[in-house]
């Protein structure tokens, strides 16, 4: 689903550990890594596309995770104009995503990359909360430190 104004709605989840550390996924094949995301379909609200996007991405059903939070408003990126398929209609200039912070209550043996037919993930690791700000590809970083300064008070009250 893309807005009048060009923004393709989406999900942003982080997951924590126990220990207060974030799943940091490796996209499949490239030595880029990221948070879980994906986009809300059609007919879908940004909840049921949480849950559907961390089965397909990391084989998490809701029974594995407690929601502990979520952004109050969406939070937007643009993508780098080199990024921009000028030719799709309706163009999408970037995403704007509202964001989810999970606990993970289940073992570590439910993660799983082949949930869905094309996985985009074929590994993770666990990473200081804040690791990930400096580590994500450059264009996402603002919306990563937004979404982590908002939900950081959820982590320290699990």
């Amino acid at each position: 689903m893309i807005d009048a104004q060009g923004f393709r709605a989406n999900v942003g989840i982080i997951l924590s550990n126990q220990s207060g550390q974030v799943f940091w996924a490796k996209r499949i094949g490239q030595q880029s890594w990221q948070f879980p995301q994906g986009g809300i379909h059609e007919g879908e609200n940004a909840q049921q596309a949480l849950f559907r996007e961390l089965e397909e991405e990391v084989g998490l059903r809701p029974e594995h995770v407690r929601m502990i939070g979520a952004t109050r408003r969406w939070l937007r990126y643009r993508l780098p104009k080199r990024y921009v398929r000028r030719n799709r209609q309706p163009l999408c200039i970037g995403q704007k995503q509202k964001w989810f912070m999970l606990q993970l209550i289940a073992p570590e043996t439910c993660v799983r990359f082949d949930a869905c037919d094309k996985p985009e993930f074929d590994g993770y690791r666990w990473v200081d909360y804040w690791h990930p700000v400096n580590e994500v590809v450059f264009f996402k970083r603002q919306v990563y430190r937004l979404a982590l300064d908002e939900l950081s008070c959820c982590l320290n009250g699990q």
